[in-house]
């Protein structure tokens, strides 16, 4: 089925910029102290942990079907959904801090500042909302009514 929306939350490219800096300084500060193979093999083990965590983080996706929403691993049906709404950067911190739910579902990456709160209606989910991060909440709001 083809999706209504489609969208990756990947780390903003200075994430990696500021992964592949400190890299390096750990590089320099390694082959200055420390044999020249020991310091390539340190270095290379720090990146491979490194770029696979920002890659795992960007992983995430968010999908709006015909007949459902995905996001990250979870799934739910739109027809089990209430009216989704978009929220500001203000809003999105609040839902995030003092009125969050402990047992609402939570889709959120630090890197972005807004989201789309999706109520839940089905009686036997004990979550009562979706919280999704998205860099377009608009766009997935009117995916999830259209």
């Amino acid at each position: 089925m083809e999706a209504a929306y489609s969208e990756r939350l990947v780390p903003p490219l200075r994430w990696w910029v500021q992964a592949t800096m400190s890299l390096a300084v750990i590089w320099l500060a390694m082959i200055v102290s420390t044999p020249a193979w020991l310091a390539w093999t340190g270095t290379g083990a720090f990146a491979a942990v490194t770029y696979g965590l920002l890659a795992y983080i960007g992983s995430a996706r968010v999908v709006v079907t015909g007949a459902e929403l995905r996001a990250g691993r979870a799934h739910i049906a739109r027809g089990l959904l209430g009216t989704p709404v978009a929220l500001d950067v203000a809003q999105t911190r609040r839902v995030l801090g003092v009125d969050a739910d402990a047992r609402a579902f939570l889709l959120s990456r630090p890197y972005l500042t807004t989201a789309v709160r999706v109520p839940v209606l089905d009686p036997a989910d004990p979550a009562p909302y979706w919280l999704i991060a998205s860099r377009h909440p608009e766009r997935l709001v009117a995916a999830l009514q259209g």
